[in-house]
């Protein structure tokens, strides 16, 4: 079901072996720029036939109202909603402790510096529809950006074909107070979160993962509004040596799977009976997995187990797939965990699925994928704030460094920059000349 690959001593996976299918398709590149355009031109009208030919919903106004929130909020179990606080708690406390404070410093010779640190002022939050409904995903874009004190939030979801919007995503929404929510979706979402329309107003900032033409639309705005990252397919690596139980991995690689047939799955190894005995596993859950077939396709298609002959060949393995999601099935998962460089999202133990850090562990499950924990993190509060310098000088300071900085702008041909100093220096030390 999965392709396999078994590295003997020395051998190393390229990135060859991963067949990843990474960047996006030039011809979704060029829908979605024709709908960005027409949502900038045309804003509203061009919002609605959109909806209609691609969501098949025709919508007279796009923002849910609060009859529409409260009915769905009373539609849903008890459970489910004692199950959303509990999790928006966990996610609080966690992102709470990301929150990052403006400093400054006070230096010798009257120089002043520091660091501002200012929330964000308005942000959209794209929630995605589809195959399946998100409400953890309205937890975590929202939660961050209202700890690090955004304030303003609008969220948008694709409608249903009869114009509603998924009651548990409703429900999500009004435990944590958004209630500014738009009935769009797709790359026509982007667009008026970017550029306004009549009835939404821009935004400085898009976060949340949607499809590829979601994320195609989220690279051709991005500079004109800011964005989190470019979301790929979702992803799952499962390090696991000879302690490792089979049924384990196989339902974290179909609870992966079942998101999208482009998920990606990877079983690394040191134990070379492993993959048989997964493969089994996987045989005998998927025979009553309501989403088998997309399951299967995912398996088949994005699926890959790595045999390595050591634990060193299997971390340089891990390091090269830099997985969105990474799970340490191992006697000692602590003793490995210093050992991983590229990650999102580490699980450790036996007993720490994937699926417990999508709802209620608390850190965010919007994480980079394609290979691009290499350099990228996970969404936090950081994504919702700004950093700005703060610099002051007194006139003996800028006695002191100015000559530095004249020589610098000289040597870089910028005769302004260098004066910008000389003529302070000149008018400071005359006036002191004079008194």
């Amino acid at each position: 079901m999965m392709r396999r690959i078994t590295l003997d001593r020395g051998e190393r996976l390229t990135e060859a072996d991963l067949s990843r299918t990474g960047g996006l398709d030039a011809e979704v590149l060029g829908v979605a720029a024709r709908i960005i355009d027409e949502v900038r031109s045309r804003g509203d009208e061009a919002l609605r036939e959109y909806t209609l030919s691609l969501d098949k919903a025709e919508i007279g106004e796009f923002r849910v109202t609060p009859a529409e929130i409260e009915a769905a909020v009373a539609s849903v179990e008890p459970a489910f909603l004692d199950a959303i606080a509990t999790a928006a708690g966990a996610i609080a406390d966690f992102h709470q402790r990301q929150v990052t404070q403006s400093w400054f410093t006070a230096q010798e010779g009257g120089i002043v510096l520091g660091q501002r640190v200012t929330p964000i002022s308005r942000v959209g939050i794209y929630v995605p529809g589809g195959r399946a409904c998100y409400p953890s995903s309205v937890l975590m874009n929202a939660i961050p950006a209202q700890v690090a004190g955004v304030d303003e939030i609008a969220m948008v979801v694709p409608p249903a074909a009869d114009g509603s919007v998924n009651p548990y995503t409703l429900a999500a929404a009004a435990e944590v107070g958004i209630d500014e929510i738009y009935k769009v979706g797709g790359a026509q979402a982007v667009a008026a979160l970017a550029y306004g329309t009549g009835s939404v107003d821009p935004v400085d900032k898009i976060v949340g993962p949607g499809n590829a033409y979601v994320t195609a639309a989220k690279k051709l705005v991005m500079g004109e509004v800011g964005i989190d990252a470019l979301a790929g397919p979702s992803e799952v690596c499962v390090l696991a040596d000879t302690t490792a139980v089979p049924a384990f991995v196989a339902i974290d690689l179909m609870a992966q799977a079942e998101h999208d047939p482009r998920a990606a799955t990877y079983v690394v190894t040191v134990d070379p009976d492993l993959p048989d005995d997964v493969e089994e596993a996987l045989g005998l859950l998927l025979a009553d997995a309501p989403r088998a077939d997309i399951i299967r396709r995912s398996l088949a298609d994005n699926g890959l187990i790595v045999v390595c002959p050591d634990i060193v060949a299997a971390l340089d393995t891990v390091d090269l797939i830099a997985p969105e999601h990474l799970e340490i099935q191992m006697a000692d998962p602590f003793d490995i965990l210093g050992s991983v460089r590229n990650a999102g999202a580490i699980f450790l133990g036996h007993f720490t699925p994937e699926s417990i850090g999508d709802y209620v562990a608390g850190p965010n499950h919007v994480l980079p994928t394609g290979g691009t924990a290499r350099f990228s993190s996970p969404l936090s509060v950081d994504d919702f704030v700004k950093k700005s310098s703060v610099i002051s000088y007194s006139f003996e300071a800028l006695e002191l460094d100015g000559p530095t900085a004249i020589t610098i702008a000289e040597a870089e041909g910028l005769d302004a920059h260098a004066r910008a100093v000389s003529l302070r220096l000149q008018a400071m030390t005359e006036q002191l000349e004079d008194e």
